[in-house]
């Protein structure tokens, strides 16, 4: 029956189990994940790296994308709402960081997934949750600083109304798949479609 060795061990070496194997995996698909991209995870590289065989993957991770989200949401991190002083320098500045996340290697590793995830509607949501720039929370900073100085109204404040902005950015990478999106989009994303979207919010009608 197969175990979950550490690969060659040496007399007197604990075999691990649990959180500490779990973590040594981890740590493999990462590195593999840093290196060769998603094209290039496989489950026998990841194995081989942390010591252990398949079958301890496959407990914990049922594909390879479930491995390749877990991976990556090791690696990406929380991002900071800018604070301008300005709703509109606040929202420049932060499509500008999510633009610089999606150009990067990280970024194009999660345009990876989120290809690969499709319709798996559940891994694609952990992809979204954990890309910094599709969370609604900082998003919603933003627009409470703004409504805090009269830029905006409180009726502003809602989740959809909040990351316009970067869905729509989110779109120019993994609809029309671009590399990187020019700064003048980024502008008029901001000035044509959310700034007035933001303000109207709320609004008495005509």
């Amino acid at each position: 029956m197969a175990g979950e060795p550490t690969g060659r061990a040496g007399a007197g070496q604990t075999r691990r189990r649990g959180a500490v194997l779990e973590e040594a995996i981890l740590g493999a698909a990462v590195d593999e994940l840093t290196e060769s991209g998603y094209a290039g995870l496989t489950m026998d590289k990841v194995a081989t790296r942390a010591g252990t065989n398949k079958n301890a993957i496959y407990r914990r991770w049922p594909n390879r994308l479930a491995l390749g989200i877990a991976a990556y949401r090791q690696l990406a991190t929380t991002v900071q709402p800018p604070d301008t002083g300005s709703l509109r320098g606040d929202a420049l500045e932060f499509l500008r960081q999510a633009n610089r996340h999606w150009s990067s290697p990280l970024g194009a590793i999660l345009r990876e997934l989120l290809s690969a995830a499709g319709g798996t509607s559940e891994l694609r949501a952990q992809l979204q949750e954990q890309s910094g720039d599709a969370t609604a929370a900082p998003w919603l900073t933003v627009l409470g600083r703004a409504v805090a100085r009269g830029e905006a109204s409180p009726e502003a404040l809602h989740p959809r109304v909040a990351t316009v902005a970067v869905v729509l950015l989110r779109n120019e990478f993994v609809v029309r798949g671009m590399p990187t999106a020019p700064d003048d989009v980024l502008v008029e994303i901001v000035d044509e479609v959310y700034l007035p979207l933001v303000r109207r919010r709320g609004s008495a009608p005509d």
